[in-house]
């Protein structure tokens, strides 16, 4: 009998940790180790074998994840493997909250809120306390949303978060109490749910709901990826699932924890076999990616950590036709060298064979790169950078699903603020009548908006745009069973002269919506649209239109966070300095310094062949407002460790590293800014 097919390749262990059968397993894949190929080995045995996918739940924490694990359980023969729940925690809890939302007090109609939403309401809400006019400091909205995120994620109280984190904010204590009261009465009595909600409301179901075992009974085998990165609430809302852990499977990598600031704690890991007594253990170490000397680097790294890692020494297991040259550290005299040398030799690598795509330049902090960026566009080097605005960040995007918004909730405040607002000429108070005669919370709003006198209403000059909207409104109202992209295509083009009369560059944000369109051809209906974009948005259009042409070629710029997951064949982390890496902010406690050891692990183990670490000696620092803001820092405390294993620049590429030039800072940015347009 032939082998099947997910069994191939395999190696001694993720053969193993596939064909587990029986309570929970928890495999430690260190990076590089193959752990997607092994997630999607699982399902594709277990749908082999006669297990009905729709009946396995695969979670993970991006839903671009979820389908690249799918399609490779696919690729192995797992017939049937689209039908397998697969998506983020965010996404499957508001799936199952839409089915069984009344077991934990939900209304069956529901608005979730993204970041920026959830921010605006608080904004709202402290504003009609009077917490914004009191003529004393009070948290800003956003501060409001970090303290409220952490204490629902972290299961903290009030009084310890603002003790440890916020502790200016601690004589304010009772009024913030007050503005959160508000704030969840407020979503309550609208229907809608913020991203925390969900993960809440997701483990009420799961634990203490009459709902509960109905769900836990829903799913017979339950797979987690990256299971280092959940917090309190996710592990909970995992051991509700399957509370004896028969058909439980996690993957993660405790060395690389780096979502603190999210609640996530290494703790998932190491007290996974507290919790689940009869749960077994399979390390990953065989690593496809790296080559010895790197990973080396990565092994020493790791071995001086602080406890709470479980020890691992990972092996190449790649073939390389010669023999892998030692990670390099560099010191730099400033930023300007820095950016030089790394521009020297993303070029001569380029000239090697290697693609701009396939070199990536790692950093701490987005301004990291600024000095960088200036050079690579001086030399015309093409770039990405990631970690920036994100599609649904963009105010168009934004405007339309506002609209699509008030259609699934017509109880949905902030969507009919965001919507009334894009007619010229409305401001506050034409708002104000226009909502207080919808008398929100009501189920038949846009109904009344569609037909409502606007007369008495709005000044002759909102009305035009007004009654655009409404006539666009009532096209969708027409026939309730239309798909959600050609409710954006009413949406977009009865709203287009709003769109063209209020931003510059309207036929590029127009494009943009009919990105959106595209994308919503995917979805059902609205509810799914809406929820899929807000849970997990992608990050711009070009991951609407799909990847970019082969023959585009840019180098990849990225934080150390957003770059977890990905690899590359040169990789140049920058800005190796204490206090960057660590943070200085870090400093304070050992968790966060620990957290900072594993981020440092993270940048060195997405190189394949090639590692840079450069540390300049002189960089400008953005908190300095002094006459010469520049700080002088000392190499990574991370990277004195294991200098030993680093090798130093060729006697070139010290020239490079120690030519004088001119200091990074304003003065630099203001003529590169006026060369523009001289």
């Amino acid at each position: 009998m032939d082998e099947p097919r997910w069994r191939e390749g395999l190696n001694e262990a993720q053969q193993a940790a596939v064909e587990h059968d029986g309570g929970p397993l928890l495999v430690v894949a260190g990076a590089g180790t193959g752990k997607t190929r092994t997630l999607a080995s699982r399902v594709a045995r277990l749908i082999d074998e006669g297990q009905d996918p729709d009946r396995i739940l695969l979670l993970t924490f991006t839903r671009r994840a979820a389908r690249e694990m799918v399609r490779r359980a696919d690729s192995l023969g797992a017939t049937g493997a689209s039908k397998v729940w697969g998506g983020t925690f965010h996404a499957i809890g508001h799936r199952l909250l839409r089915q069984h939302g009344p077991a934990v007090g939900l209304p069956p109609r529901l608005s979730v809120l993204d970041q920026g939403d959830a921010t605006e309401l608080l904004g709202v809400v402290r504003t009609d306390l009077g917490f914004g006019e009191r003529g004393a400091r009070f948290p800003k909205k956003e501060t409001l949303l970090g303290i409220y995120s952490r204490i629902v994620n972290a299961q903290e109280p009030l009084a310890q978060v603002l003790k440890e984190r916020f502790p200016w904010c601690d004589a304010d204590a009772a009024d913030i109490a007050s503005v959160f009261t508000a704030y969840t009465e407020r979503k309550r009595a609208r229907g809608m749910l913020d991203y925390d909600d969900l993960l809440l409301y997701w483990r009420a179901l799961v634990t203490s709901s009459p709902a509960a075992e109905q769900v836990a009974s829903r799913f017979d085998h339950v797979l987690v990826d990256e299971y280092q990165d959940t917090n309190i609430l996710q592990t909970d809302i995992v051991a509700g699932l399957r509370p004896g852990g028969v058909g439980l499977f996690v993957v993660g990598d405790d060395a690389q924890a780096i979502y603190g600031f999210r609640a996530a704690t290494c703790e998932a890991m190491t007290m996974f076999s507290t919790r689940f007594a009869n749960a077994r253990v399979v390390p990953l170490d065989d690593n496809y990616r790296s080559s010895q000397p790197i990973l080396d680097t990565a092994n020493a790294l790791m071995a001086n950590a602080a406890g709470g890692v479980r020890p691992k020494q990972l092996r190449a297991a790649r073939a390389f036709a010669v023999a892998p040259s030692r990670p390099l550290f560099a010191r730099a005299s400033d930023e300007a060298a820095q950016a030089a040398f790394v521009c020297e030799r993303l070029l001569d690598h380029r000239e090697q064979g290697v693609p701009l795509r396939e070199q990536a330049v790692l950093f701490r902090a987005g301004h990291n790169s600024d000095r960088l960026e200036m050079e690579l566009g001086r030399r015309r080097i093409p770039f990405v950078k990631y970690g920036g605005l994100k599609f649904l960040e963009a105010a168009h995007v934004k405007d339309l699903l506002a609209m699509m918004r008030i259609l699934e909730n017509p109880s949905d405040e902030l969507a009919w603020h965001r919507t009334l607002g894009l007619a010229d000429g409305v401001g506050p108070a034409t708002r104000r009548s226009v909502m207080e005669f919808l008398t929100l919370p009501n189920t038949s709003a846009v109904r009344s908006f569609v037909e409502a006198p606007l007369v008495e209403l709005a000044p002759p000059r909102a009305r035009p745009d007004l009654d655009v909207l409404r006539t666009a409104l009532a096209a969708c109202l027409e026939d309730p069973t239309i798909g959600p992209d050609t409710e954006v295509e009413i949406l977009r083009t009865g709203t287009r002269s709003m769109f063209e009369r209020r931003y510059d560059n309207a036929l590029e944000r127009l494009t943009d919506l009919e990105q959106l369109q595209a994308m919503a051809a995917s979805c059902p209906t609205r509810a799914q649209f809406l929820s899929e974009l807000t849970i997990d948005p992608p990050n711009r259009t070009s991951e609407l239109a799909g990847p970019p042409l082969l023959d585009d070629d840019f180098v990849i710029l990225s934080t150390i966070h957003s770059a977890k997951g990905g690899e590359w064949d040169v990789v140049y982390l920058i800005h190796a300095a204490d206090g960057v890496i660590p943070s200085d902010m870090s400093l304070s406690s050992k968790e966060g310094l620990e957290e900072e050891r594993r981020l440092c692990y993270v940048a060195l183990t997405r190189a394949r062949d090639h590692l840079y670490v450069i540390h300049p000696e002189r960089f400008y620092d953005h908190r300095w407002r002094d006459d010469d803001p520049h700080a002088l820092a000392q190499p990574s405390r991370f990277i004195e460790e294991i200098r030993p294993l680093f090798a130093e620049p060729s006697a070139e590429e010290a020239v490079v590293l120690t030519a004088a030039a001119t200091p990074a800072g304003p003065d630099t940015v203001t003529k590169e800014l006026v060369s523009l347009w001289a």
